[in-house]
């Protein structure tokens, strides 16, 4: 699978070391930055990550800053985007079977290093379920379709 993952410089550390996962799980990884913990704007990175995804560049996307909520908001304003902080197992999980959540956006400062590995795997291998939430998606780029006009 091609992931593209970025972060701001509160998610840094994980996201090295998620990259480094990735990578020995077999996974291309795209590391869009930032490249070091100097202070940078979380948007700058989730565009990157979002426009590869939005472009087909990608198969999905990773995006890590203090609570994940910042990301998912920027990473949303793009065609086909759904992304999405998950906090937990469960949700990482059902995001993906009823969602289809192609950008997983994660919290360096309240979750665990392993909880995030373990969300990141069930993302990873959980497949989308189609069927009634497939009509579901449907809606979504719909109305997405009718407001880019």
């Amino acid at each position: 699978m091609k992931i593209a993952i970025g972060s701001d410089h509160r998610g840094y550390h994980l996201k090295e070391k998620l990259a480094n996962i990735l990578r020995t799980k077999g996974h291309e990884v795209t590391d869009e930055g930032t490249l070091a913990t100097e202070a940078v704007d979380y948007p700058d990175f989730a565009e990157i990550v979002a426009k590869n995804v939005s472009e087909g560049a990608v198969d999905r996307g990773i995006l890590i800053c203090g609570t994940g909520i910042g990301m998912a908001i920027t990473a949303n304003k793009f065609p086909g985007v759904r992304a999405a902080a998950c906090t937990d197992e469960i949700t990482a999980e059902i995001s993906r079977r009823h969602n289809d959540l192609n950008v997983l956006c994660l919290s360096a400062d309240m979750l665990s290093p392993r909880n995030v590995e373990r969300m990141v795997e069930i993302w990873i291998k959980t497949d989308f379920e189609g069927g009634r939430h497939q009509r579901r998606v449907d809606k979504i780029l719909k109305i997405e379709s009718e407001i880019d006009g």
